[in-house]
């Protein structure tokens, strides 16, 4: 009855007085705030819990853990299981996984894969490292990078296979190379032809890092210049190592893998033994004039490439490696299945 008029009246619109009203009529361009572009917020009367669902994932990924696959590539005598010992901290590479055995370099470039279970504050991650032994010891090194882009491209094809079955497993092993770092040796010229061909190779299959192997051999001078050369010799022959810069999300990814970008190759020096320096336990290697602190930024870039393979950037390997790398096959391959004859 006359109780409702009142607020069906209270609905309308306001009276607008005839100024305003043609003031608003002067102004070109206004556009009325219900048409105004982009998405428009809602904005919450109380608590909901939306971000619980970070506490639900790290929950779930605590329990099921996670995959990590990580390939070194270099010469012999460059220090490849050492670095592989100090990222993890852990006995993780081919030589210390078989205890008592003389190490036997093959004459050809044979793979060999080592996987252990690494646990860390309840996170459980399954770490695969592949060893290269014998790349670019031989006097012809021609095609010595077949077998490492087959390797990889197996690990590709196994992920498919699996995927693209109409009763597939609910958790797909996944045995794909999110990280390829490629050792250079410390010679303080230019990148050699070896260095350059294999990473403009592999650089378009999976994510390469190229490290300056046993840095310490070079003064400050002599590892600053080499760099400079190095990162000629990629921009020149367009070479795109990770981070990529095509792959960057947004401005502050692009900030941040610019910096990062700015100091590739890291200069590293490996070691797994711990000295005593100043009352504290660190790695480090010990020369006649002192010791080499691994982790002290002010002796080398280690630091660098650990924060880059394993604390901020190891979600985003695994990431660019299935949406890019391996995208690219998969649409390689079915397209190769899906042609005539």
């Amino acid at each position: 009855g006359s109780s409702l008029e009142p607020e069906e009246r209270s609905m309308e619109p306001p009276a607008v007085p005839e100024e305003e009203e043609e003031e608003e009529e002067e102004e070109e361009g206004a556009v009325p705030l219900s048409m105004a572009p982009g998405p428009v917020g809602c904005q919450l009367f109380g608590y909901v819990g939306i971000e619980a669902v970070l506490d639900q994932m790290k929950i779930k990924t605590m329990k099921t853990g996670f995959e990590f696959n990580i390939m070194v590539v270099g010469q012999s005598g460059l220090g490849k299981s050492t670095m592989v010992n100090t990222l993890f901290k852990s006995k993780v590479s081919r030589k210390s996984s078989q205890p008592g055995q003389e190490e036997r370099i093959p004459k050809t470039v044979q793979l060999q894969s080592i996987t252990h279970i690494i646990q860390e504050k309840g996170v459980k991650m399954k770490l695969t490292v592949t060893d290269t032994p014998g790349f670019g010891d031989q006097i012809n090194n021609d095609n010595c990078w077949d077998p490492i882009i087959k390797y990889i491209n197996e690990q590709y094809e196994r992920y498919l296979r699996e995927e693209i079955l109409i009763t597939r497993k609910r958790k797909i092993p996944d045995t794909r190379v999110h990280g390829c770092v490629y050792f250079v040796p410390p010679t303080g010229h230019w990148l050699r032809p070896l260095d350059l061909e294999f990473m403009r190779r592999l650089s378009k299959i999976v994510n390469v890092v190229p490290v300056i192997a046993k840095a310490d051999t070079l003064t400050l001078e002599e590892r600053a210049e080499f760099k400079q050369r190095i990162q000629e010799d990629l921009k020149t022959h367009a070479i795109s190592v990770y981070p990529q810069e095509d792959f960057d999300q947004d401005p502050e990814d692009r900030a941040l893998n610019n910096r990062i970008r700015e100091k590739i190759p890291f200069a590293v020096v490996g070691a797994d033994q711990e000295h005593q320096v100043n009352g504290k336990r660190v790695l480090g290697r010990k020369t006649k004039w002192g010791i080499i602190e691994v982790e002290n930024p002010a002796h080398c870039e280690f630091p660098l490439l650990q924060d880059l393979l394993i604390r901020s950037h190891l979600q985003d390997l695994k990431d660019i490696t299935h949406n890019v790398h391996y995208e690219s096959y998969r649409v390689r391959r079915l397209n190769e299945s899906n042609r005539p004859g």
